[in-house]
């Protein structure tokens, strides 16, 4: 049998090279888990950080958010609304997060050995998976808590459009992150920026408040961050409070793949040459 395999450079503006990816799905699930493993790994409470830092969030949240500012949850309970938004949110910003600076992390590695580049951010959504399933596990225990209280939680049928929720997050986080990665090799200063760009871009998104309290003239500026689409869909799915629009959803849907797509494509011509410049 010919084992042998030839690298060649690959000059097509639009390949996506997803097959030689899926090649790789074997290399892609170790790195899923060094990823997860690594990243609590000498701390002495480990994985529960999962559902610490969230747990955190909420009660700070709803301290300073609900009581202190009395902003409003459209009728639903303060906790479980401040958990929803930081349960959705967080997925889609670690994904960017951790995605955005890929080519520095990994430089020692991408020097030695040859494999496709977009393996390892691939990997990375996979394990922040991991993590947000970590975190839904802590939102459908107080979900349920507030059930059984009697409090006004009306679920829904855009439940079963959960799977897509979380496909558009990861995606976008996917998306956006690749682009920023693929600029960081020349442009170091973007790492920087993108913790507190992730920030900004929380409070121009219905986290810690539901679209009703925008002014109408304001409204659409929060609409054109399309995973504002995607929060209040999964607010509306579980409590029944928020807004739901089809248009926000496919609008954010196809700015997903757009983003998607385009920072693979990106990325992918930015690892021919990026060792010269890292």
């Amino acid at each position: 049998m010919n084992y042998q395999h030839t690298i060649k450079p690959r000059d097509k503006f639009l390949d996506l090279r997803l097959r030689e990816i899926w090649r790789y799905r074997d290399l892609m699930m170790l790195f899923v888990r060094r990823d997860f493993v690594s990243k609590y790994k000498q701390t002495i409470l480990g994985p529960t950080w999962f559902l610490i830092q969230p747990l955190l969030q909420t009660i700070i949240f709803t301290f300073i958010f609900g009581y202190v500012a009395g902003i409003s949850t459209d009728g639903a309970p303060k906790g479980i609304f401040y958990l929803a938004g930081i349960t959705s949110w967080n997925y889609f910003a670690n994904c960017l997060k951790t995605t955005s600076n890929t080519f520095t992390v990994n430089a020692p590695l991408f020097g030695k050995v040859y494999f496709p580049r977009a393996v390892t951010p691939l990997s990375i959504i996979i394990s922040n998976l991991i993590q947000f399933g970590i975190g839904m596990l802590l939102f459908l225990i107080m979900y349920f808590y507030y059930i059984i209280r009697g409090a006004d939680i009306q679920p829904n049928w855009t439940l079963a459009l959960f799977p897509v929720l979380v496909l558009v997050m990861g995606l976008m986080g996917l998306g956006f992150g690749m682009l920023i990665s693929a600029m960081t090799t020349k442009y170091r200063d973007l790492q920087y920026l993108v913790q507190f760009g992730i920030q900004l871009l929380m409070y121009a998104t219905p986290v810690i408040y539901p679209i009703s309290e925008i002014p109408h003239k304001y409204r659409w500026l929060i609409m054109a961050n399309p995973m504002s689409g995607v929060v209040e869909t999964f607010k509306y799915s579980f409590l029944g409070a928020g807004l739901f629009s089809w248009k926000m959803l496919i609008y954010s849907g196809l700015t997903t793949i757009i983003i998607f797509l385009f920072g693979l494509l990106i990325f992918n011509r930015t690892e021919k040459n990026f060792m010269d410049t890292v």
